[in-house]
């Protein structure tokens, strides 16, 4: 009886020792179900030098047994301008890479165009590979690069004028100090990091045009990034700026989209802004503080504070549309023109405060905002603010406001409204 008994249990352990060898041996059958999460990894435009963010996509075995991959391998080798990582290796190429039963791995991947002659978007594509158990599958890689002017940390040294030939990519920031005057030629391109303010001490002059204007946005071009506010800090107009002029420019996603400082020092309106856009900015599209602003045939749309005045100053806006409409990343819950004589953080006196606005817009989209128009005096300085045949959404007359044959909470009716983002 205990030779019987011995003889079950040895029988039992070999059945159990077969049982889990066959379990845990690699499948190698030419109809492994292997997924990829992803057949393709694009990148949209990345400038030189700047890189780009990493993609990934998985690498599946849908099997019950573990499933060996014989290579995964960039193609293009250490000559291809993307570089992967593979399952937390950083390489070009690995073999015998296991994948246990019904688990998964991860194949990152980041992409740097080297600098090219180039002057427009190029393709950059590659191939990952991947074999097992005699077949191959592949992952195609491709990206649009860019040459640029890139810039860090720099300060334009005399006067300049900058083409359409490359676009510039400002990385740290860039200043142009007092008595130095940037021309920007039509059809530019300007590309600022998220740590790249471009601070004007001197003067800045943009001649954008009707059929090619210049263009201020953010470096990060791949989405979500290329929708969304803050990207990069703003245009900043210091103390000592002045004639300062804007044509046919579209300024996108900043913190701030303009910033005007304090006045300008001579006759002439600091800032005059003409046929431009400024879009989806996180704290204001339009910041001025005790200072001056000339604009005709404005744009300035869903940013946190579309128009924000401080501390007084002279401004004049005509033909000007004024709105926000919320999205994912921006709520419209503050009026989109806000005046005040005296400074919220700054200066508590009260400073002269001269505004009018000619046959504008003032809107907001229903919710949290019934007055789109505040107005804020304090004190005994001259004061003047005129509405002259606007459109505003107010439940009453503003405060401290003369107005003129403008008509409140009627509906402007646009003809189509971006609210993608």
């Amino acid at each position: 009886m205990k030779n019987i008994t011995s003889l079950l249990l040895a029988s039992c352990l070999l059945l159990i020792v077969n049982t889990s060898c066959k379990k845990d041996s690699f499948i190698t059958s030419a109809d492994a179900r292997l997924r990829l999460s992803a057949d393709s990894i694009k990148f949209d435009t990345v400038f030189t030098r700047t890189g780009s963010i990493t993609q990934f996509f998985k690498i599946v075995n849908e099997n019950d047994q573990p499933l060996r991959l014989n290579t995964v391998k960039l193609m293009g080798g250490a000559a291809s301008s993307f570089k992967i990582n593979i399952n937390g290796t950083a390489a070009n190429e690995i073999h015998n890479l296991d994948i246990a039963a019904n688990d998964s791995i991860y194949v990152f991947v980041s992409v740097l165009v080297n600098p090219s002659a180039a002057n427009l978007p190029f393709i950059i594509s590659d191939s990952i590979s991947l074999a097992y158990n005699g077949n191959e599958r592949f992952v195609q890689l491709e990206a649009y690069g860019q040459n640029a002017n890139f810039l860090d940390n720099h300060t334009i040294s005399a006067n300049s004028t900058w083409t359409n030939d490359l676009p510039y990519v400002i990385l740290g920031s860039l200043q142009v100090p007092l008595n130095v005057t940037l021309t920007i030629n039509p059809g530019a391109k300007i590309y600022s990091h998220a740590n790249a303010p471009i601070i004007i001490d001197g003067t800045l002059i943009v001649n954008g045009s009707a059929t090619n204007k210049v263009v201020f946005t953010g470096d990060r071009l791949d989405a979500p990034y290329n929708s969304l506010p803050a990207s990069w800090p703003g245009i900043i107009f210091r103390s000592s700026s002045k004639n300062n002029i804007l044509m046919f420019t579209d300024i996108k996603n900043a913190y701030q989209g303009i910033a005007v400082l304090e006045p300008a020092g001579n006759t002439n309106p600091k800032l005059v802004l003409q046929q431009c856009i400024i879009d989806n900015a996180y704290n204001a599209g339009l910041f001025c503080n005790n200072s001056s602003v000339e604009a005709e045939n404005l744009l300035i749309s869903n940013s946190a504070n579309n128009i924000f005045i401080e501390s007084g100053g002279k401004y004049s806006f005509t033909h000007c549309t004024v709105v926000s409409f919320s999205n994912n990343y921006i709520q419209h819950k503050t009026p989109v023109l806000s005046l005040s004589n005296v400074g919220q953080n700054g200066n508590p006196v009260p400073q002269a405060l001269e505004a009018i606005f000619t046959n504008c817009i003032f809107w907001g989209d229903n919710g949290f905002i019934e007055n789109e128009v505040v107005v804020n005096k304090q004190g005994t300085s001259p004061f003047s603010i005129t509405l002259d045949h606007c459109l505003y959404k107010a439940p009453a007359a503003p405060l401290n406001t003369t107005l003129v044959m403008s008509i409140p909470n009627l509906d402007p009716v646009f003809d189509s409204v971006d609210n993608s983002n």
